[in-house]
């Protein structure tokens, strides 16, 4: 009998709380703590990709790692959108 593996369970880092696009930096909402180089995954309605955590910054000062409760400018790859979520990526899927 084969055995079937689990989907693993995402965990929920933030939330997308708005997106300059000029600047291509989302505005997040942090759940639980993130550092910069950790690997996160945006998903939403009409946007699912995976990147480092890269150039994170609180009012206007760049941070290596944020807690739950702030509110930080993170530069992404690609588009995100209001309500987005940031989840820890799952890295050898």
């Amino acid at each position: 009998m084969a055995s079937v593996k689990k989907p693993a369970k995402l965990i929920k880092l933030g939330k997308v709380v708005h997106y300059y696009n000029h600047i291509k930096v989302g505005i997040v909402k942090i759940l639980a703590p993130v550092k910069e180089g950790q690997a996160v995954q945006f998903k939403g309605a009409t946007t699912d990709f995976s990147q480092p955590a890269r150039s994170m910054q609180i009012n206007h000062v760049q941070v290596k790692k944020a807690t739950k409760g702030k509110v930080i400018g993170l530069k992404v790859a690609k588009r995100v959108r209001e309500g987005d979520v940031m989840y820890q990526a799952q890295l050898g899927r």
